[in-house]
C-alpha cells in the first residue's frame, strides 16, 4: 500500500511540474492557431496549424512583411491572420491596382516578391487612403482579391496584435520544407 501512495505522489509531482512549465508557455509565450479561410493563400491555407510567438513584440515593434495573428477590431472574440503592410505614422494608398506606402511624404519601395507572385502583385482591388496613427498598422491578406482586411475595416490597433507567426507545424511536409531552408 505504501508503494502505491509513493507512486501516486511521484506521479502527482510530475504532473504538477509539467503544468507549471506548460501553462505559462502556452498562455504567455506561444499559442497555437488554425488557419481558416482563403485570405492568406497560397502561403497559408485552411487547416494549417501555426505556432504564434506572443513574446517578441514585448521587446520590439512589429515589422513590415511579418504575418501576425490578432483580435479582429470589430469583434475581439474573432482571431484573424494577415501580413503587416503599413507601420505607425505611415500613409497607405491603393489606387488603380497599385499599393503605395508613404513615410514622411516619401514613397517607400515595397518588396513583396518574397511572398506574392507577379500575378498577385499586378492588380489590387479597391481604393484606399489611410493615414496611420502612432499605434496603428495596416494589414492585408496575401490573397488580395478575397481578403477581408484593413482596406475594408481600417487600421489595426497595436493592442489587438496577439503575436507573429513563428512556424507552421502542420501539415508536417510543409514544416519540414521550411525548416530545411
Amino acid at each position: 500500500m505504501k508503494k502505491v501512495f509513493s507512486f501516486l505522489g511521484e506521479t502527482l509531482k510530475i504532473v504538477l511540474a509539467a503544468l507549471i512549465i506548460v501553462i505559462p508557455i502556452r498562455y504567455f509565450i506561444f499559442q497555437p492557431f488554425f488557419v481558416k479561410g482563403q485570405s492568406m493563400e497560397p502561403n497559408f491555407e485552411t487547416g494549417d496549424y501555426l505556432i504564434i510567438d506572443e513574446i517578441s513584440y514585448r521587446f520590439r515593434e512589429p515589422q513590415r512583411g511579418e504575418v501576425v495573428v490578432f483580435k479582429y477590431p470589430q469583434n475581439p472574440s474573432q482571431r484573424y491572420i494577415k501580413r503587416i503592410i503599413g507601420l505607425p505614422g505611415e500613409t497607405v494608398d491603393i489606387a488603380d491596382g497599385k499599393l503605395t506606402v508613404y513615410k514622411d511624404g516619401v514613397a517607400l519601395e515595397l518588396d513583396e516578391a518574397g511572398y506574392l507572385t507577379p500575378e498577385e502583385l499586378a492588380g489590387m482591388p479597391g481604393k484606399t487612403h489611410i493615414v496611420l496613427d502612432e499605434d496603428e498598422y495596416f494589414v492585408m491578406g496575401d490573397n488580395r482579391p478575397v481578403s477581408y482586411d484593413s482596406r475594408r475595416w481600417g487600421p489595426l490597433p497595436k493592442e489587438n496584435i496577439i503575436g507573429r507567426v513563428l512556424v507552421r507545424a502542420w501539415p508536417f511536409a510543409v514544416f519540414a520544407e521550411t525548416s530545411d531552408k
